[in-house]
């Protein structure tokens, strides 16, 4: 009897395309093209788990990005970009992402989510606590068949989430509790996390940590950290109540120090402000925008990323942009800005930018590990036409043992 083998087609080209057709709908030779080169490499160093991560989905009726106009009705009411974060979230699904790293203003938020001192139904259903508690239900609610279809939620808490607009944009612990109430279930299952990716989770840590930065408020389930295998994953506070726009540097150091003794093959940080502020426009200077506010807590910062051989990810500026801050002075680490997931850009149409082709696109990063603790940062996105997703920019970061 004579066996066949599947063809080069078969074996390779036909799935590549068919992810390509499934992704949104649209056919994205950027990600077929994109396994398919890896085949070859994956052979001696296989991918061993694969996650993505995006942030800044909420809308602004107030001020909307203007191909997003006329707002449509329910993203006026729920405050949410629906269509640009259900795409995303289909596309992430079918790039076989085990977990899917949020990371903040998944919601409007921004004011006090304090119990209304009036009980009447008028001031109950008016009060900042409703409005955060109907936002959250929305997001989760456009998440869950995320999660049922195979990809972990991992949420991170932005400035939205956590600060009050009218207290000075600082945070609020009655905010932080409101995160907790509505995210919490999923920070962290451990049972439903080893339904995803298997039963290699170890190394759980959502305990309250704010002696080790002498913060005021329990920081449980905003700042945390998990291993999946030989990978460590640390989510970060970056606006604790009286300690915003900085990092909890002291638990960070603990944690990175005690994930590096256990052999750990690389380490990923997830906050939803930058360190360094992506400055975009040619023209002029939008202002500092995150932890670089207060320039030496950036470099304490930073130097904790450099010297763990770390990669951050993170949100806040409404824009996709992947670089080596350092890398002039001798710095590897990679600073990944994914804020581009629904909320109005941060480039007006028309602006002369340093990368036209990518700041007005809605953009996401999807991280293949390979089994040597070796990664391969491929970013994602389409334009503000919806246009078809098309790859931004990949990179190879080398293990950390």
């Amino acid at each position: 009897m004579t066996i066949t083998r599947p063809s080069h087609f078969a074996r390779r080209v036909l799935p590549a395309l068919v992810s390509a057709v499934v992704l949104s709908g649209v056919v994205t030779s950027a990600f077929a093209h994109d396994r398919d080169r890896d085949d070859d490499a994956d052979r001696y160093d296989p991918v061993v788990l694969r996650f993505s991560t995006v942030g800044d989905s909420r809308q602004d009726p107030k001020h909307p990005d203007p191909t997003t106009m006329p707002v449509p009705g329910q993203d006026q009411n729920w405050l949410q970009n629906t269509k640009a974060l259900a795409r995303i979230l289909e596309t992430v699904n079918a790039q076989k992402s085990k977990l899917l790293f949020f990371n903040g203003d998944m919601i409007m938020g921004y004011g006090k989510a304090s119990s209304p001192a009036s009980t009447s139904v008028a001031d109950v259903v008016g009060s900042d606590l409703m409005a955060f508690y109907k936002q959250y239900a929305y997001w989760r609610g456009m998440v869950a068949p995320t999660i049922e279809s195979g990809t972990y939620i991992v949420p991170v808490p932005g400035n939205h989430e956590v600060q009050c607009k009218a207290c000075g944009k600082a945070a609020q612990v009655e905010n932080e509790n409101a995160w907790r109430a509505n995210m919490g279930d999923i920070i962290l299952d451990t049972t439903r996390l080893e339904a995803v990716v298997g039963p290699n989770v170890a190394n759980v840590d959502v305990a309250d940590h704010k002696d080790d930065d002498a913060l005021t408020t329990d920081q449980s389930q905003l700042s945390y950290s998990f291993d999946v295998d030989n990978v460590h994953f640390a989510v970060i506070n970056t606006d604790a109540v009286g300690y915003d726009n900085h990092a909890p540097i002291g638990w960070l150091t603990k944690d990175l120090d005690a994930a590096k003794r256990r052999g750990v093959g690389n380490i990923f940080v997830f906050g939803h402000k930058p360190a360094y502020t992506y400055y975009y426009d040619a023209a002029g200077d939008p202002g500092v925008s995150g932890i670089d506010k207060d320039a030496a807590k950036r470099d304490e910062f930073w130097n904790l990323i450099e010297s763990y051989g770390a990669t951050y990810f993170c949100g806040h500026e409404h824009i996709f942009n992947m670089r080596q801050p350092t890398a002039g002075i001798g710095g590897h680490a990679w600073q990944v800005i994914v804020g581009a997931g629904g909320s109005p850009f941060e480039v007006a149409p028309g602006t002369t930018t340093f990368s036209p082709s990518t700041d007005r696109a809605y953009s996401w990063a999807t991280v293949s590990v390979h089994r040597s603790g070796a990664a391969d940062i491929a970013a994602y996105g389409f334009d503000d036409s919806f246009g078809r997703t098309r790859l931004l920019k990949r990179v190879h970061v080398p293990a950390t043992r």
